[in-house]
Order: structure tokens, then C-alpha cells, then sequence
């Protein structure tokens, strides 16, 4: 086993047992104000070792265990968090949904074994984009929650406006670094089936997210997404 693999499987079970953490810790504690975090932290764990699960316990876990305790302490924290962390909050949820469908993508492309141009690699994008895309704005509909205004289709006209940017912002790092591992590290790309291949996910999730974060500071200051 060479070096790149076992840092690779390293990141990967971290990344795997701060999702069982976080999962055990939300079914243990969830949160009310807005029940699809408890399916964006772990996700956020899973593709973000150590900062997602320092982010879970600074930013989301809910330290009362009480329903109209912990849902007023939610809402308290909600008030008093700083711009920078509710805008952190807003891109742990844009990203998670882009992240899902981006995990989902894989597996589909290798097992239609789809191309585009000849290209997995584009496939791949044109795949994960699409699942992204609709598992962002169900995450943005769902996550609107008491924010949330006027009919359902209002809602999911507000979720696709807010997630939109957002998630093009996070594709642009996302599949940049897929681009960079594809062509340019390897001499071979990564096969799905290797460890390598998903800790190089791990990090376009990672570059994702960070490009993801000024969008998401632009659109929640503008108020387009609210604060988290």
C-alpha cells in the first residue's frame, strides 16, 4: 500500500466516524428549529474531517435535550451568532446537498458506464450536477422551515433563487480540483473503486465549501438565503 493510500483511507475513516458521531449525537439530541441540519452534519462530517465535527460541536449540536428547551436555546443561539458562523451554518447545508448528490453521481456514472465526449470525468459533472442541483433545493425548501413564506410553490421558487449561485459557486471548486486530480496529479486517474479516488472527492468537497462560502455571504447579506 503506498503512501497516498493509506493517507487516503486515514481521511476517509475519519471522515466515516464523524458521521456515525454526529448521526448517533442528532438522533440523541435533534435539533427542532430546522430538522434537515440533523441530515447535513453528519453529511458535513463525513466529506469535512476535523473541521466538520469541531463546526458540529461550536455551531450545531444542541446542548439541551428538552424539546421546548432546546427549541428556545436554538433560537437564542440563532439570534446571537456572529455573521461569519450563521454564514458558515448556510454553506454546511448548501454543501451537504451538493455533496449527496455528488456521492450519488459516482456509482450511477461507473455503473451505466456513461460517457460524454468519451469522458467519464464529464459525465460525472453533467451526472453530479444534476443530483446536486435537486438535492440542494430540497435541502434549501426543507431547511426554509419557520423562514419559510407564502405557498408551496412560493417556497420552491425562494429554494431554487437562494441555492442557485450557492451551488454553482461550490461546483466551480468542486469539479476544478476533480479536473487538477484527473489530468494532472496522477499518471493514471484514481479509479472510484480506490480509496484515493474518494479521499480526492474529499478534498473537492473541501474546496467546494470554500468556494461556496462567499457566494453564500453575499446571498445571505443581500438576504436572498436567511442566516443560519
Amino acid at each position: 500500500m503506498s503512501a497516498m493510500e493509506i493517507i487516503s483511507w486515514l481521511f476517509i475513516i475519519v471522515g466515516v466516524l464523524q458521521a456515525v458521531y454526529i448521526t448517533i449525537d442528532v438522533v440523541r439530541r435533534p435539533q427542532q428549529m430546522m430538522p434537515i441540519m440533523n441530515v447535513v452534519w453528519p453529511l458535513t462530517g463525513l466529506y469535512f474531517p476535523v473541521i466538520g465535527l469541531w463546526a458540529y460541536w461550536k455551531l450545531g449540536q444542541n446542548k439541551h435535550p428538552h424539546h421546548h428547551q432546546h427549541e428556545h436555546h436554538e433560537h437564542h443561539e440563532h439570534q446571537n451568532k456572529p455573521f461569519w458562523q450563521s454564514v458558515f451554518v448556510s454553506t454546511t447545508h448548501c454543501s451537504s446537498g451538493c455533496s449527496l448528490g455528488d456521492m450519488i453521481g459516482v456509482p450511477i456514472v461507473v455503473l451505466t458506464g456513461l460517457t460524454i465526449a468519451g469522458s467519464t470525468l464529464f459525465a460525472e459533472y453533467a451526472v453530479e450536477f444534476v443530483l446536486a442541483y435537486i438535492f440542494g433545493i430540497a435541502f434549501q425548501y426543507y431547511g426554509m422551515g419557520a423562514h419559510g413564506k407564502g405557498s408551496p410553490r412560493e417556497k420552491l421558487k425562494n429554494a431554487v433563487k437562494a441555492d442557485t449561485w450557492s451551488l454553482i459557486a461550490f461546483e466551480v471548486g468542486m469539479f476544478g480540483w476533480m479536473a487538477v486530480s484527473h489530468y494532472l496529479l496522477f499518471a493514471q486517474p484514481p479509479e472510484p473503486s480506490g480509496a484515493v479516488f474518494w479521499f480526492m472527492m474529499q478534498i473537492a468537497m473541501m474546496l467546494g465549501f470554500l468556494t461556496s462560502y462567499p457566494a453564500n455571504w453575499l446571498l445571505v447579506k443581500k438576504g436572498v438565503k436567511h442566516a443560519m
